[in-house]
Order: structure tokens, then sequence, then C-alpha cells
């Protein structure tokens, strides 16, 4: 509304008499508050940036300290060891502020003052820093803490007592450790024992230890100086070239979805839906531009990184020949929306107010009531982003760097997110178990141009007021977009609220501008080229076969009398219901997190393990009693659980073996033990989903508040993609996907397989179980 103002906020024509101005008082107040709100911003990250750059310290401690001193001096002690009237001597004479001696001495406190307090913040630092090196604790036995770990977490509070802001811990974080050479590839060897016969495994030994002993120290001397130099050894490089530097196209093979709340319903109405969701966004971008999200803390004490959070908004990845770049701005303040094959700027705010939500929808509801066609070329524009990306490349290149197709496509990359308003109506009926996978399938890849793949985020909305994101994997991981999901969705159900007949609570403002439509001129050859990417996409959507479905029998609440984790518990599932579909093992992936260390990200916990494959091949046998299958189960739960851990804490495998092999290649250095570990296909990539890292309710009064989570393509063309959710006590989801053109994998039949494993190791433990 704003920038629609401005527009004509000043004008002028020449006349015979001269020349004539014309100003809107209207449009320069509008004009005069977007600066003043934009001032409030500016001061307010100043603010922010001094409050974070002290903590632990405050002003208000400073001021304690300097009251302090100044007392001490009025009751003639001198706590400063002399050093205030050394600072005193040190002042330059002469007139001025310093000419009499309660002023100089005044001062000569204050900087002594300050000294101590700086000295101090680093000091509390350090020692927090030191603090969150230890990691016995998630070593130690559920209900065995020791005693060493009872200090530090008494530590950890009294240091982190002050409510921190977002970014508070940032400094305080410790960097992420290089393993031990020796270290990374004995777990490595012990990793690929159960895929290897005798001869294959005696060979990789050989080539690991020509490694070690040949290649290796060089390469690592170059990673420790990397780690002592940069704020996180891996995950620069981690950005750049897994994701940055890769080719194929984005939907299906990197983004990934995000399903809504399934089992209730607030409303049918697609308009009002999108007024709550993008106004609770907006008031979710507002805090986490003024640090006011409280950091996600494991255990309630330890403090995770949250660098990743920075891009969530205002994010665009812009597609480059050999590499990729991500676009983030300060600020946006529209966001670009897809209806119909049309483009249209949709603007949040009025001068400095952010549109409430009844006035959203009313802006939502003029873009689905607009009649207009789209223009040639434009319907199928955003296909573009779901091809190859060398092909988008050269297309923007070409055909977007000028005029209005560039001035529509700034409009498209500066929003702050995507929303695509769609015509079909998705939602998961219990009694349609087909209804989730469609549901995923719409999320995932939709009909290849009608998501802006490119966008940190697609808001997904369907004609039912179902939603949906599909989100872009290069700037973050999924717990960080899960983060902003869980506050959107409890404050959409528990604080915003919509009529009876389903609309937003008020009267929306019809006095508005309506959205603006983008303008573009797209010639003949760049529609040909928009052609050909859509052929791309649409064959990679069309062999994608995407089996969603909730087991319902049990959750986390009966797998905890097992005594083991809910996620080894399913891991392990997952192992024995692969060995009965493809009868054989793989090597598997499993996502785990190293926020605890500055910068971090993710590292690979290698699932398929001796232990596992000997419980599965147990259980194959059908000649073992049930403790005997017990035990192996317990070992190999234990084994798991002890990798996750390792993981996490930075002794883990694959990015340790992914950054020397960078190096490697840097350095010119031909290494097959790399090439080889480098080129091993993951057929089976598993992901746990994470939830309840907000805790907007009480899912104990509101069972029914439950998303289904999300999912992902698959990794291998021959392989398996499978992420779940562990919802609440009852229930777990999950999303398996595969490829049709595989004769090998078979969602479904791989789904039925993970369902039977479940039941059949829970029946080893005997505990009853809701059967369905």
């Amino acid at each position: 509304m704003a920038e629609a103002h401005q527009a004509v906020a000043f004008q002028f024509t020449v006349t015979p008499d001269g020349v004539d101005f014309r100003l809107s008082r209207e449009a320069l107040k509008h004009v005069y508050l977007s600066g003043i709100n934009s001032w409030k911003k500016r001061l307010i990250r100043i603010k922010n940036g001094i409050l974070r750059g002290v903590y632990p310290g405050s002003p208000t401690s400073w001021l304690v300290v300097i009251m302090a001193t100044v007392g001490s001096s009025f009751c003639n002690v001198d706590i400063s060891l002399g050093l205030v009237s050394c600072i005193q001597r040190c002042l330059p004479q002469g007139c001025g502020p310093y000419q009499t001696p309660q002023t100089r001495a005044l001062l000569s406190m204050a900087i002594f003052s300050t000294g101590v307090w700086v000295t101090g913040i680093f000091f509390f630092r350090q020692t927090l820093k030191l603090l969150l090196c230890y990691h016995g604790w998630m070593f130690e036995m559920h209900g065995k803490t020791s005693n060493l770990t009872r200090i530090w977490a008494m530590c950890i509070r009294l240091l982190s007592s002050r409510h921190p802001m977002l970014y508070s811990f940032q400094t305080s974080l410790p960097k992420l450790p290089v393993p031990r050479v020796s270290a990374t590839i004995q777990r490595y060897l012990e990793s690929v024992r159960p895929l290897l016969d005798d001869e294959e495994y005696y060979r990789m030994e050989l080539l690991a230890k020509e490694f070690q002993d040949k290649t290796a120290p060089r390469l690592q001397k170059y990673l420790v100086l990397k780690s002592w130099w940069a704020s996180n050894y891996v995950s620069d490089w981690w950005e750049e070239y897994i994701y940055l530097r890769g080719r194929s196209p984005l939907m299906v093979n990197s983004n990934y979805y995000v399903m809504d709340l399934v089992l209730i319903k607030n409303t049918d109405v697609q308009a009002a839906r999108l007024g709550n969701i993008i106004h609770a966004m907006i008031m979710y971008r507002r805090k986490l531009d003024r640090e006011e999200i409280k950091p996600v803390m494991a255990l309630g004490i330890v403090p995770m990184c949250s660098y990743q959070m920075e891009g969530m908004f205002n994010t665009t990845r812009i597609p480059g020949k050999d590499t990729d770049v991500l676009q983030h701005l300060s600020d946006s303040r529209h966001v670009a929306v897809y209806h119909k094959g049309r483009f249209f700027k949709l603007w949040l705010y009025e001068g400095a107010r952010l549109l409430k939500p009844q006035d959203l929808e009313m802006q939502f509801q003029r873009i689905l009531d607009d009649p207009s066609p789209p223009q040639p070329g434009e319907e199928k524009l955003a296909a573009l982003t779901a091809g190859g990306r060398v092909e988008w490349a050269q297309a923007r290149q070409a055909f977007f760097s000028s005029g209005k197709n560039k001035a529509a496509l700034e409009a498209i990359e500066r929003a702050a997110f995507f929303v695509a308003l769609d015509e079909e109506s998705y939602s998961y009926d219990p009694e349609d178990e087909a209804s989730l996978s469609l549901y995923g399938k719409a999320l995932l890849h939709g009909n290849c141009y009608n998501r802006w793949f490119d966008k940190s985020f697609t808001l997904i909305s369907f004609k039912n007021g179902q939603l949906g994101l599909n989100a872009e994997h290069a700037w973050a991981d999924a717990p960080i977009i899960g983060h902003l999901w869980e506050f959107v969705l409890g404050t959409d159900s528990f604080h915003l609220g919509y009529t009876e007949t389903g609309h937003c609570l008020g009267k929306p403002n019809p006095a508005l501008a309506p959205p603006t439509r983008l303008q573009w001129d797209i010639p003949k050859q760049c529609q040909a080229v928009i052609e050909s990417s859509y052929q791309v996409a649409k064959a990679l959507a069309d062999d994608v076969e995407l089996y969603c479905f909730q087991f319902l029998p049990f959750g986390k609440g009966l797998i905890k009398k097992c005594r083991t984790s809910p996620d080894a518990f399913v891991q392990i599932a997952l192992q024995l219901a692969h060995f009965r579909d493809r009868g054989k093992f793989c090597l598997t992936y499993e996502a785990s997190m190293t926020r605890m260390f500055r910068e971090g990200r993710t590292e690979t916990v290698r699932s398929c393990t001796s232990e596992s494959t000997a419980f599965v091949q147990a259980m194959m046998e059908g000649s073992h009693t049930k403790a005997d299958l017990r035990d192996l189960f317990q070992k190999a739960a234990k084994k798991h659980q002890n990798m996750y851990r390792l993981a996490m804490t930075g002794a883990g495998i694959d990015r340790h073996l992914f950054c020397l092999y960078l190096v490697s290649k840097y350095l010119g250095v031909s290494s097959p033990f790399l090439a080889e570990v480098l080129s091993e296909p993951w057929r089976l990539s598993t992901s746990q989903i994470p939830q309840s890292q907000i805790r907007m309710f009480d899912p104990e009064q509101h069972p029914n508040h439950l998303g289904a989570g999300g999912g992902f393509g698959p990794v291998a063309d021959d392989g398996y993609g499978v992420s779940y959710m562990i919802a609440g006590e009852n229930t777990i989801f999950f999303h398996i996907s595969s490829k049709f053109s595989s004769s090998e994998t078979n969602a479904q039949r791989f789904g039925n397989h993970i369902r039977k494993a479940l039941l059949d190791i829970a029946d080893l433990f005997q505990v009853p179980k809701a059967y369905s």
C-alpha cells in the first residue's frame, strides 16, 4: 500500500504558466510512516546487537559495577588496588571536561568499572563455552545422572539464567571438532562390515589403511587449520557442494514438504485460512527480527545454534551455470502469489502497519475472484524453477535481465515468501488411506509449475482451506522450518481464531488497494525453454511413488515401555522391513543434527549396523526364542543410540570424510578410498521429523492437534526415502517415496513391511497393542 501511494505522492505537470506541483498528504503520511518503521527496525537491531554482544552481562550489571566502585571510593576503600589512580594520572591535563579532580576521579572509576565488566563478560562466556564442550550427559543412562553432570547442569543454569535472546549464545557455542582420522576410519569400516563379504571387506581395509598412512595426514592438517579459522569446518562446504552446486532439478531431488494439521480443521474458507496463517508468519518474522524467539534448548539448558533461522524469510536461491547463490534481503514488505496461471504482488503492510488477518483475507479473496487470464508464457513460468538449474540460469540471463520481465522476476525473488493458491482440494481422510499420499504428492511437486521452488519456502493453499509447505533445502534443515510451522499453526488455532462462518475476526478495510498483477513479456524462444523444463519436471514428478500412512496401533508411549528410544525402535524396524522387502541389507542414511556446535547442521547416522543385521537375521530365521530376540534387539538399539550420540557430538563419519575428499580435490591428490566412499549410494535414506519445539498448547488437552510431518523424494533411483514423525503417545506418521521406474522398489509394499516389522518387534515384548 505504501509503495502504491509513493508512486503518486509527488506529481508535476508542465503548463504554459510553469510547472504545477501536486502533493498527496495521505501518500506522504504513508511514506513518512514507512520511514519511521524502517528506522525503528534499525534501532531495534542496534539495541539487540548491544544486548547480544554483552550477554550474559547487561547494561544494568554495568551500572551496578560502576555504583559499587564509586560507593567503595566514598567509603575510602580502593577495590581497584590503585588502578583508578593510575587511570586518573593517564587522563589528559588541562581545561575541558577533565578540569576538576572530582570529574577526573569519576571518569577514572567509570573506565575501571567498564574494564572489569567487560573482563567479567569475557570470562563468563569462555567458561560457558568450556561447559558446553562437555557431552558426557548424552551418554549416561536415563535416570542415572552422575554427580559431574549435576554440577555441570547447575553451572550452565547459573551462567545462562538471564533471559537470552535468539542469538545470545552464538559466540559461546563451541566449534565443531575435527575427529581423528584413525577414529573415523575405524567407525567407517565398522559401518560397512555387515554390507560386505570377507573379500570385499579385506579390500576396503587395505584401501583405508593406505589412505590413513599416506594421504590422510596431509589432508587432515588443512582441515584442522580450517577448523581454527572458520566458524564451522563443514557447513559452508556442505551448503555449496551438496546443495548449491547441484545441477539437477530442486523439485523432488532436494526440496521437501510439510503437512498441515490433519485431524482437525479450523475453517473451509481458503482466503480466511491464508489471512490468519500469513499474519502469524509475519508476526513470527517480527519476533525473529527482534530476536524475541527463545533459542531451542536441549534438556532445557543446552542451547542449539540458531544461525539457520536468519535465512527463513526474504531468501531466494538464484540459479547459476556452475553454482547457485542464496540471496537474502534484510526486509521484504510483500509476498508473491500464484493463482490460475497469474502472478500477483500482495503488500503485507499499510504504511508502517502490518495488515490484519481480515485485511489479508480480503486481499486473497480479490485474487481468487480476479477473472483475468494468464499472459502468454506466464502460466507455466515457474516450471523453470522445477527443471535443470543450467537451463534456468541461461533463460534467466537471456530473457529476465531487463525490462518488465526483470521487474516482475525481482518482485518474486525479493518477496518474503511465495504463496500458491491451488484450485484442487486435498486433506487427510482416515477412512481413505490414499488421501494422505495424494496430499503429499501435491505438496512435493504440485503440477510442476504452480510452486516457485527457488524460494526459501512456498506456502501452498488448497481450495478447502488445507495448507502445506514446500521448502528449499540449501538455506536450512527441516527443524528450522518446523519451528516456524509450529508457531504458525498454534497461533492460528489458539490465538487468532475464526467467526462461526469460518472467516477471520473483524471487519476489513475496503479502501486498501488490491494486489497488483505482475507484467511479463515472454517471447516464443523463452516459452519453448519453459515447456522443455516443464517436460523434464513432469517426467520426474510422474516417476515418484509416494505412500503416506498413519500407523495407529501404538506410538512412543508403548515404545518407551520396551525400554528403548523411539528413534532406535523405528530404525531397527526399518532394517527388518527393508530386508523383507529386498532380501538384503543396504547402506542406510539417517539425518541427525550437530546444532550444539556453532553453525552446525547435520551428520549421518549409518543405521545398518552389525548388531541390527544380527537381530534381523535372527528374526528371519524364526528359530530363536523371544528372550534371545529381545536381547539382540536391545544390543542393536543400544548401538544405534550410541552412534546417534556420537554423530550429535561431532564424532560422526561422513562429514569428516566429505571434507577430507574436498581438500584432496583442492590439492589435486588422488584417493581411491575417498572416491569409493563418496560414490556409495544411499538406497535407504531416512529422517525423523521433529515436533514440539515450541510448546504452544498442551498436547494432552488437545490430542488431535497433530501435524502429519512431511517427506522428501528418494535419494537413489533404486532406493527409498522414508521420513517419519512419532506424533505423540499413540501414533506414528510415515512418508515413503520411491520411483516407478525402478523394478526393485514399491513404496506401498515397503510401507506394509514397515507396519508388520513394528508389530512384530512390539510382540517380542508382549506389550498389549491396539491392533487396527
